[in-house]
C-alpha cells in the first residue's frame, strides 16, 4: 500500500453529507470526474463505517484515487497527532475524507484539494507519511507557482515564492 492522505476537519462541525456535497463540487471546480455508487461499509453491530467515491481525470480515467468519506461514530476519524504535525494541541479535529493512494494522481489530488480548501478554509490536508499538513493560504501559495508533481512531498512552510 502507498502514502495515504486525509482531510482534517473540526469534530464539532463535521457532517459526511457536507463533505460529500463539498466533494462533488470541488470534483466539478477541479474539472475532474467522479463515480459514487453508494457503496457503504459498515461495522459487525450495523454501524456505518464510511462510504466511498472514485475520483478521476476527466480525459484521464484510468488516473484516479479511492476517496472515503467517514461516518461521524466510526472510531478512526479521532486525530491525535497535534504535536507531530505542528498543530495547536486544543483543535478538536477529526479525520473525515480518506484517499488510499496519493502515488501517481499527485495533480489529481491537488486539483481536488485546491478546490476543496477553498470551500472549506479552516480544514487541512495531511499526507501521512510527513510531518506538516496543508491549509488554504499554502495552497494557494503553491497554486501561484509553477505546477511541480512532487508539491506533496514538501513542507508547505519551506516553499520560497521569490
Amino acid at each position: 500500500m502507498g502514502t495515504s492522505a486525509v482531510i482534517l476537519t473540526q469534530k464539532g462541525r463535521y457532517s459526511p453529507e457536507k463533505l460529500l456535497a463539498d466533494t462533488i463540487v470541488s470534483v466539478f471546480h477541479a474539472d475532474a470526474t467522479l463515480y459514487f455508487d453508494n457503496n457503504k461499509n459498515y461495522s459487525n453491530d450495523g454501524k456505518l463505517l464510511y462510504t466511498t467515491l472514485n475520483i478521476a481525470f476527466a480525459e484521464k480515467s484510468e488516473q484516479s484515487f479511492v476517496f472515503s468519506v467517514h461516518a461521524i461514530d466510526n472510531l478512526n476519524i479521532d486525530f491525535y497527532y497535534h504535536e507531530d504535525l505542528a498543530l495547536e494541541s486544543n483543535l478538536s479535529l477529526c479525520q473525515v475524507g480518506h484517499i488510499e493512494d496519493i502515488y501517481g494522481v499527485q495533480q489529481l489530488i491537488f486539483n481536488f484539494i485546491y478546490e476543496y480548501l477553498k470551500l472549506n478554509p479552516d480544514d487541512y490536508f495531511w499526507i501521512t507519511d510527513f510531518d506538516w499538513v496543508y491549509n488554504w493560504g499554502d495552497m494557494k501559495k503553491i497554486k501561484s507557482l509553477p505546477y511541480d508533481p512532487h508539491w506533496c512531498y514538501q513542507d508547505p512552510r519551506l516553499i520560497d515564492l521569490s
